[in-house]
């Protein structure tokens, strides 16, 4: 009935909350459901490879409805609410007063083509609308068609994601440039540490990653 209703006020230029149906804010996530985001505090929460890992949230509740729905299901309308939620937390961070070019989290070209598209390259080009940085959708590349992660033991990720991605060199910036990396999740964080680990030898040093959400346990 919920759905119903949305498709129909969605005719009328109205927009309902994703999460509960709600009309009452014209927004895809109301006040009421941003409530129950479980926030994290402005701080790094781990150091990979000397570069700082930051996550705006835990990922339970709407943040893990958001993600899967907007990551599996073909919501794309959810690209501005994650942005807007990435936002609000980076802008509250000293170092948002520079400069950076941005990457998304790339998946391999075969999964793309199965899901239609990259939900972090959606995520992305709505973060650079709100902070005018610069980004570049196809400079850092996945290479290889790993496994999902979620199922795997620490062991199984590091070997899983071991040699998983490049860089094109395509658009990308002088080497002085400060890198920001956007993904969705961070848990054990060897997705990034191998991304950084890429960027390094490619001579790129001051790099930054943020995240929509972390686990509250780190495994």
């Amino acid at each position: 009935m919920i759905k119903i209703f949305e498709k129909l006020l969605n005719l009328l230029y109205i927009k309902v909350c994703y999460f509960c149906g709600s009309s009452k804010d014209d927004n895809l996530m109301c006040r009421k459901c941003r409530s129950k985001i479980h926030y994290m505090p402005p701080s790094v929460l781990k150091q990979i490879n000397g570069t700082n890992i930051y996550a705006c949230s835990i990922y339970d509740g709407v943040i893990r409805e958001l993600i899967l729905a907007f990551k599996y299901k073909g919501k794309k309308q959810l690209a501005s609410v994650m942005a807007e939620l990435m936002y609000n937390y980076w802008k509250e961070l000293s170092i948002s007063k520079e400069e950076y070019f941005v990457l998304p989290v790339p998946i391999h070209i075969a999964r793309k083509k199965e899901r239609k598209y990259n939900h972090m390259d959606l995520a992305v080009r709505e973060f650079c609308k709100l902070t005018n940085y610069k980004y570049n959708l196809d400079s850092l590349i996945r290479i290889k068609d790993t496994k999902k992660q979620f199922n795997l033991h620490k062991q199984e990720r590091i070997k899983n994601l071991k040699d998983a991605f490049d860089i094109t060199q395509n658009n990308m910036p002088d080497k002085s440039n400060r890198i920001l990396i956007l993904d969705d999740i961070t848990s054990t964080g060897i997705t990034l540490e191998e991304i950084i680990k890429v960027l390094n030898r490619n001579g790129y040093k001051n790099i930054t990653a943020l995240t929509l959400a972390t686990p509250d346990i780190w495994n």
